[in-house]
């Protein structure tokens, strides 16, 4: 294997990357990018991957969720914050569900480039470059929103690190009480069609809560109970940004990703001889790998041993996406192969990509049943492969969007039309993301019971 360098990436294939028409002014701005502060320590990533080394285990289990892909016209405080408080809700709900502590990692500060099936988008007879990311170029379809902008790259920088230093001071600064996300669920429950089902559950986890009372704990003063440990991460695509945020720490003498704590590689992009592998495998963050329907367990194993060599715990996530009628045929060889060659990984379940149709409409959309069953056979199959099911990966937004059918709110196709916002893929919306969660949270506890 070739040595490894920041820029080692650079002199092989590489797909889904936009064609800058002035690649002078990319490396003005890739060299802008490598004098700026990162915004993820090295410290934090180390710290994450302790924590996915216990989820590894099955002493901990992972939430992963956040926007298919974020938008700079979306990005406001109080979007921030309705994200934030669905994120805490769902990790109360899984935590009691799976009695163990639960990893909390948001897609989000980074998540501004999406990979894409076609290069080029057509309307009438105007042919023009696909909208891949606010990172790269605009959704309006005239040739001067389309054409690749490297300038785009720094305001995603910008936007990124405002986005962290606010999420910060929500996990720190009393938004994450035990006590608030305990409220917030009450009122849920009194408040929804879909609450109202898992009213039971929600008055055994207040039970809980009483009882940590009795005992005289202060919850409100207790570092645990009144602050959340948070995490960001995003698909690492457009490596011109992540090689420019690119660290040596002198503490271990390694290379971090500062964009983000945790970074993974998507399934179009996970070819072992090219460009997204070689980057990712010389960068000491904790990273993922999602794993679709065209991955076999020969190939599954090249790049775990590419990709986590040591087989250090906590380094290496796979992401399943598989779709809901295939997952219960082409998951379970795989992690039969993985167990069988002795290596250490995390394994989730990303429901939403592998269940993507097209609505009558033309909306493309996702059935929450579809979603939930997805998620409850990956559950299923680790039991009976004796495996740990660690985690979950969600696109999900805490606003009242109509982009996904189903849930307890019942999204027609006749909805979607009504706050349909996303940038690029449906996704659940706050609702349908806390009814998921407690759903799970409900397959979790009769699996431990």
């Amino acid at each position: 294997m070739q040595s490894w360098t920041t820029d080692s990436w650079r002199k092989l294939p590489i797909k889904q990357q936009p064609d800058y028409a002035d690649t002078g002014q990319l490396q003005g701005v890739e060299k802008t990018l490598s004098t700026l502060p990162p915004l993820a320590s090295p410290d934090e990533s180390r710290a994450l991957k302790r924590e996915l080394a216990d989820v590894a285990a099955g002493k901990a289990f992972l939430l992963q969720g956040g926007d298919c892909a974020e938008s700079f016209a979306e990005f406001s405080e109080d979007n921030l914050r309705r994200f934030f408080r669905v994120l805490l809700q769902m990790t109360m709900a899984l935590m009691y569900g799976a009695s163990c502590p639960v990893v909390k990692v948001g897609r989000i500060a980074g998540q501004f480039a999406k990979p894409r099936s076609d290069n080029t988008e057509k309307k009438g007879e105007l042919e023009l470059p696909a909208y891949r990311g606010d990172m790269v170029n605009a959704m309006d379809f005239d040739a001067g929103s389309r054409a690749p902008d490297p300038e785009r790259l720094l305001r995603a920088y910008y936007q990124g690190a405002a986005t962290i230093n606010y999420l910060r001071t929500l996990a720190r600064g009393g938004y994450a009480s035990l006590t608030r996300i305990n409220r917030w669920n009450m009122e849920f429950a009194q408040s929804s069609a879909q609450g109202k089902r898992f009213e039971d559950l929600i008055a055994r986890i207040n039970e809980c809560v009483g009882f940590i009372r009795a005992c005289r704990l202060p919850i409100d003063e207790v570092e645990q109970f009144s602050e959340a440990s948070f995490f960001t991460s995003h698909e690492a695509l457009l490596l011109n940004y992540e090689a420019a945020l690119t660290r040596l720490d002198k503490t271990d003498g390694k290379y971090y990703a500062a964009s983000a704590h945790m970074l993974w590689i998507g399934d179009r992009t996970r070819d072992p001889g090219e460009a997204h592998v070689e980057f990712m495998r010389g960068i000491a963050n904790p990273i993922a790998v999602k794993v679709g329907p065209s991955m076999t367990a020969d190939g599954l194993l090249k790049l775990i041993d590419l990709l986590n060599p040591d087989n250090e715990a906590g380094r290496l996530t796979l992401i399943s996406r598989m779709g809901a009628t295939r997952v219960g045929e082409l998951l379970p060889p795989l992690i039969r192969a993985v167990k069988n060659s002795g290596k250490t990984v995390v394994w989730s379940c990303d429901p939403m990509h592998g269940n993507t149709i097209k609505s009558p409409n033309g909306y493309k959309t996702r059935k929450f049943t579809d979603i939930l069953a997805e998620v409850r056979q990956f559950f299923a199959i680790h039991k009976a492969e004796g495996t740990f099911a660690g985690g979950v990966h969600f696109e999900m937004t805490g606003q009242d969007v109509t982009e996904c059918l189903g849930g307890a709110q019942a999204i027609s196709e006749l909805n979607l039309s009504d706050r349909y916002h996303t940038h690029c893929d449906p996704r659940l919306n706050a609702s349908q993301a806390l009814e998921l969660a407690f759903l799970i949270a409900e397959t979790l506890k009769k699996q431990k019971g």
